[in-house]
Order: structure tokens, then C-alpha cells, then sequence
């Protein structure tokens, strides 16, 4: 009730700016009627900010909007180092001393590095979740796929775990044997809340593209020792202008991703918001990157370029969702759709009741996960060059095992590192 989209919250809101409203009426002194006033703008204000967030349903709770905006749960996350001679081995070592194998077999580990681009010289945070299996005994030798996951914009790598609640989302399917197990990647892609940066490589400016789809990917793969490297046993998604990454970056660098899933996403790019000079921390500047660039901005308008990218070059597989109540989404996903079939003999399209909102996105979480992990799975028991684990009974072809059992009730979406 007195959640950030509860009942109880709004009608709280509009008895205090009655109550402010009412005690301006009645003051009979001109300094109190302005200081009701004023406070009444305070309710008015939060009321409006309260009904932007219901309409997008993207807080659900106040922790959730607190650790998101603030960064406050990121402090409580395990930090480690991506760079040294030997970063795989010395994560290890770290993880050893820092994990309690226990509690990590069942829900999984969690933490953050700092990722600088060898070539573009990008350093931004990334989060990494290792799923429960990572920690068990028949998965000691195995090479684990990964997803990566590009938020939207203004958002942060926390947006997934806060927002959309993907740790307890996937902990849930791997219970019920709908998906198999996969380290999340979930970087920052645009350097800031103030930036819109749409994983594009910038003619004049800032490589964004290159960063997420090679470097964090690249970087990844060395830091932790039993990640696949990018290729096939890699997928990416994303919801909105993660959506749109996810999309373009599955076009563009075709050789780094096997599956990609597209949530809500739009299919050519719009105006960036950039920083000023080029400089991080710089005021944002309104700018679409490839003025002036007629074949470069075909090339990163997927709707177009999946027409022009040879037969013989291999592109990832595609699944799609939008929200019903969003007309253009929906619209946008049905004609990529068609582009896509003439590539792709099944595309996936989910219909999902709501708008472009978090609602959406935390609904074809699951369905996405449930039809990528699988798909990863298999190309991943190809490369490891050794059959996988015993699945356990009951569980669904091109699945693995968890040793979390039925029934048990979900643990809250909350960080699963250790300070």
C-alpha cells in the first residue's frame, strides 16, 4: 500500500496538498499563506514524479528506486580487479577467499570490476553474476556460456537487478528446469544517467559499440576463468535503447553473439545525448552521431542494414518482445520480424499485455531467458568437447541441472555478494 506505485501513497500525497491547501485558505497572515504554498508544491511535485514511475511501472519498491538512483547497493558488492598479468587467476584466488561455496550453490555470486578497453580506453563498471552451478561439484570442469544485458537509457547496470529483479528471475527458472545456466554480463553503456549513447560507434567521438560488444565481452572471458569466449556461446539483450543495442550490435559484430534478445527495442537509431567535448562528466549535448554519415547510419538502422548483410555471414538467432499497449513497439518489432524470417526459420515474438514499461520488460525476462539458455547450452557443450552434466528427472531437453530443489520459496531480489 505504501510502495511507490501503492494506493496508500497516493491518497497520502493528496490529503497532504489538501491539508497545505486548506491551511493557505485559512492563514490569516501573508507569511503563512506563502509558506503553505510552498510546501504544497513539494506533495504536487512527488505526486507527478509517482505517477510517471506507476505509468512505467519501473520502481516497484522503495529499495529498488533507492539502490538504482543512488548506487547504494552497489557498495555493498564484492569490487575485483580486471586488470595484471594473470587477472583469471588472481579473481579465483579472490573468489576462494571471498565466496561461501554453500550459500553460493544455491543462489548464485554476484559482484562488480571495472573494465577499461584496451583500444577505446573506456573504463565503466560492470556487474557479473555467476549463476548457482558455477559453485557446484558437476559443473567444476565446465565452461559456462554467458548473456550480455545493455539497460536502457537513463539507466545503470544495477537497473537489472534492482528494476527488473534478473537474479531471482533466473535462480527460479533454473529451479523449475525452464533455463540453463549462464554468467550474466550487465555493463554500463552510456557512461552515465545524463548520456544516451545507443552502443554506437561515434564517427567523431566516443566507440561505444566496440566497448560493449568486443572489449567487455573480451575482457570478461579473461577475468573469469570457466567463461566461454565470445562467439556462438554468447548472447546479448536488451530492453528499450538496450533493446536497440541488442539489435544492432547482433548485425554489426555477428562473430561475437549467437542468440540476441530485443525487448521493447527500437530499430534505427535516434538523437544521442553525448558528452561535450568528448569529455566524461561533461554536460550531455543532443546529437545524432552520423550526420553527414548516409552509409553508416544505414548500416546501424537494423530495419534496414538485415537487408543488406550478405546471405553467407552468419547472424545471431533473434527473439523479440513489445508491449501491446505500445503501438509503435509493437508495430517496429512485427516488421523486423518479417526481415529477420527471411534469415531466421522461427522468430519469436512475444505480445505482451502493458506499454514500454518495466512491467513489460520483467514479464519477457523469463521467456527470453527460457528460449536463449538452452540454445547457449548446447553450443557451449560443443565447446567444451565433453557431454554435460546429468540433468536431473523431469527436466526439459537441452536443459541442466540445479541442485536447488522444487518448491523452495525464492530469496528477495537483493545483492548476493559478500562485503
Amino acid at each position: 500500500m505504501l510502495e511507490p506505485q501503492g494506493t496508500g501513497f497516493f491518497l497520502i500525497l493528496i490529503v497532504a496538498f489538501g491539508g497545505l491547501l486548506f491551511w493557505v485558505a485559512m492563514a490569516k497572515q501573508v507569511v503563512f499563506k506563502v509558506f503553505a504554498a510552498c510546501l504544497a508544491f513539494i506533495p504536487a511535485m512527488v505526486f507527478g514524479i509517482a505517477a510517471v514511475n506507476k505509468y512505467y511501472d519501473y520502481y516497484p519498491t522503495w529499495g529498488a528506486m533507492v539502490n538504482d538512483l543512488t548506487g547504494q547497493g552497489a557498495a555493498s558488492i564484492p569490487k575485483y580487479s580486471a586488470g595484471g598479468l594473470n587477472p583469471g587467476k588472481k579473481f579465483q584466488q579472490d573468489l576462494n577467499r571471498d565466496t561461501n561455496q554453500a550459500e553460493d550453490a544455491q543462489l548464485g555470486f554476484e559482484f562488480q570490476t571495472t573494465i577499461t578497453g584496451p583500444g577505446t580506453h573506456i573504463a565503466r563498471s560492470v556487474l557479473i553474476y555467476l549463476p548457482p552451478q558455477y559453485f557446484q561439484k558437476p559443473y567444476a570442469h565446465y565452461r559456462f556460456p554467458a548473456i550480455e544485458l545493455l539497460h536502457g537509457s537513463p539507466g545503470a547496470p544495477s537497473a537489472w537487478v534492482d528494476v527488473l529483479q534478473v537474479i531471482p528471475t533466473f535462480i527460479d527458472l533454473l529451479a523449475e528446469h525452464r533455463a540453463d545456466p549462464a554468467v550474466l554480463v550487465m555493463p554500463d553503456t552510456d557512461g552515465g544517467l545524463k548520456y544516451s549513447l545507443q552502443c554506437l560507434n561515434n564517427p567523431n567521438g566516443i566507440q561505444d559499440m566496440t566497448y560493449v560488444a568486443r572489449e567487455v565481452p573480451a575482457v570478461v572471458a579473461k577475468l573469469v576463468p570457466r567463461i566461454l569466449p565470445p562467439g556462438k556461446n554468447w548472447g546479448v539483450a536488451g530492453y528499450s535503447e538496450g533493446g536497440f543495442c541488442a539489435a544492432n550490435i547482433g548485425l554489426n559484430e555477428p562473430g561475437y553473439f549467437g542468440y540476441a534478445g530485443v525487448l521493447s527495442g527500437y530499430f534505427a537509431p535516434i538523437v544521442s545525448q553525448v558528452p561535450g567535448g568528448i569529455k566524461p562528466g561533461a554536460r550531455p549535448v543532443r546529437k545524432y552521431v552520423f550526420a553527414g554519415y548516409p552509409q553508416l547510419a544505414i548500416r546501424n538502422t537494423p530495419r534496414l542494414y538485415i537487408t543488406q548483410v550478405p546471405v553467407g555471414v552468419f547472424l545471431p538467432q533473434y527473439w523479440l518482445a513489445a508491449g501491446s499497449g505500445d503501438k509503435g513497439d509493437v508495430a517496429a518489432a512485427e516488421a523486423f520480424r518479417q526481415q529477420v524470417a527471411l534469415r531466421q526459420t522461427v522468430v519469436p515474438l512475444d505480445i505482451i499485455p502493458g506499454g514500454h514499461t518495466g512491467a513489460v520488460w520483467r514479464a519477457a525476462l523469463g521467456p527470453m531467458l527460457a528460449w536463449m539458455t538452452p540454445q547457449l547450452a548446447q553450443e557451449a557443450a560443443i565447446a567444451n568437447e565433453v557431454k554435460p552434466p546429468a540433468r536431473s528427472a523431469g527436466a526439459k531437453p537441452g536443459t541442466q541441472p540445479t541442485t536447488r530443489p522444487r518448491g523452495k520459496p525464492t530469496p528477495p531480489a537483493k545483492r548476493l555478494g559478500h562485503a
